[in-house]
């Protein structure tokens, strides 16, 4: 029976974690401010299209149409979702048995805006222990001037946030006058205002919660791992030594000294501890929690440059490595993803490349099936769908084969002028006179011959304003059963 005066819950700890310089600490400063240069200044590109949205990258969910740069995604290629996903999910697996949770140390979202709400705190409070200091002093005017100033900025970019995702789905210069003003639609108040919510209190206030107990991906990762995947390792071998690890003092301030009583290398400075955002110690071991932002390595390095011994204490390693053995990255794991990456993509690229600038599709109407003319001739009437996936006019031209003696009536349209997206239905009417039909094998048909068995085939070509292989549709052509 549990005892009921332990806690079913662990209480949190805040964790204040302190800036650290280094090679990594770089890098992810990097990525940051180009993603957010991508994500704050994508929706305010301009880009010129005839009859259509001038933003460079919208979706405009109404007119049905993504806008990506020179490319327009229509309903019909949803399907290039899936494969984008697809590829997301392969390069998670590839990169994740070769280099662990490198996406969650540089390149996930929560990484991202919690990375920035801790410089701001920084910035607004000072070091780690003036942040601590003010933590667990008394509220007073110093205590609310900085934490008051700090969630203020937070706030401001929380909204600014969730404002330019709502750009991505409406033009942003008109979105932003008429937030302004009050003329925005209702979806658009509600999604900024979630944003701004789930932003401030995932960035700032949750921060290292969301990777521990609510992403999954932390769950699971070790399913992608093996003994050769490069991981944040401390060498305990080295930093502990036959007697343990020691701080500095007298006798063991040189590495030598240290050697000679048995002391490793770690001088226990709590230092790789202290700059890390999720609070635990790298020198515990691979831990569910490490994101693999490599910043305890800066702040070892930081310490072994300053005693002037080798870096490498904490460092980028393989399981492989620590106990002597030889990593090896290209495995047969690690080919498979590679292969199925880089055939999907190609895939995808290909996909979009070849895509066709229009869209065709042709039916029958079958109320009735056919009609008998006066002269004995025979009629079927099908219904054409065009759409024009391009954002400048076309002309395309209708045309059929494989019906011997067949002729075509779409009420003198020869040439369809098409506008810019412009979606169209046509009526087409075949006649057939009542001599004979042959089928798509060539051999002679009669009235008296199974109906199933003839077919015409529609070519639909684009004529001006578009260059792409015609399209063909093999429809059924009916024909009474006079047995």
């Amino acid at each position: 029976m549990s005892d009921p005066t332990v806690p079913l819950y662990q209480k949190r700890i805040p964790i204040h974690p302190r800036s650290v310089k280094g090679r990594f600490r770089t890098l992810k400063t990097g990525i940051l401010v180009l993603a957010y240069l991508v994500y704050f200044v994508l929706p305010w590109l301009r880009w010129d299209r005839p009859n259509a949205p001038d933003q460079a990258v919208l979706y405009d969910l109404p007119g049905r149409h993504f806008y990506i740069f020179g490319l327009t995604v229509q309903v019909q290629d949803i399907f290039w979702l899936a494969g984008v996903l697809i590829i997301f999910a392969i390069l998670l697996f590839f990169v994740t048995g070769l280099a662990g949770r490198v996406w969650c140390g540089y390149f996930c979202f929560q990484t991202l805006w919690t990375d920035l709400y801790m410089m701001i705190e920084h910035w607004v409070q000072g070091e780690r222990p003036a942040r601590l200091r003010l933590s667990k002093g008394a509220w007073s005017r110093e205590k609310l001037i900085k934490v008051g100033g700090t969630y203020a900025i937070w706030l401001l970019i929380a909204f600014y946030t969730g404002l330019t995702f709502t750009m991505y789905w409406v033009d942003a210069p008109t979105l932003v006058v008429d937030f302004l003003l009050g003329r925005a639609s209702s979806a658009a108040y509600f999604t900024v205002l979630f944003l701004t919510t789930t932003t401030f209190v995932m960035a700032g206030l949750a921060r290292e919660q969301v990777c521990v107990y609510m992403c999954p991906y932390a769950r699971f990762q070790s399913a992608m791992f093996d003994h050769d995947t490069l991981i944040i390792s401390y060498d305990q071998q080295r930093g502990e030594g036959p007697k343990g690890r020691a701080r500095l003092g007298k006798g063991l301030k040189t590495r030598e000294e240290r050697q000679a009583q048995g002391v490793g290398d770690c001088i226990d400075c709590g230092y790789c501890v202290q700059v890390c955002p999720v609070g635990i110690d790298i020198r515990n071991g691979l831990q569910y929690q490490c994101i693999s932002c490599a910043l305890c390595i800066d702040a070892c390095d930081v310490v072994m440059d300053n005693q002037k011994w080798p870096r490498g204490l904490v460092s980028y390693t393989s399981e492989n490595a620590l106990n002597g053995k030889k990593t090896t990255l290209l495995k047969p794991k690690t080919f498979g993803y590679g292969v199925v990456l880089t055939a999907a993509t190609a895939v995808l690229i290909w996909s979009v490349v070849t895509r066709s600038p229009y869209t065709a599709m042709v039916e029958q109407i079958r109320q009735p099936l056919f009609t008998r003319l006066s002269d004995g001739s025979i009629r079927n009437t099908y219904e054409i769908k065009l759409n024009n996936k391009l954002t400048a006019p076309m002309t395309v031209g209708v045309r059929i084969e494989g019906l011997a003696g067949a002729t075509l009536d779409m009420d003198g349209m020869d040439r369809i002028d098409l506008a810019p997206q412009e979606r169209l239905k046509l009526l087409a009417r075949i006649r057939v006179p009542p001599v004979a039909v042959k089928d798509n094998d060539g051999h002679e048909k009669n009235e008296k011959d199974d109906m199933e068995r003839a077919k015409v085939t529609f070519i639909i070509e684009a004529l001006e304003g578009a260059t792409a292989e015609p399209i063909r549709r093999k429809v059924p052509f009916y024909l009474p059963d006079n047995d």
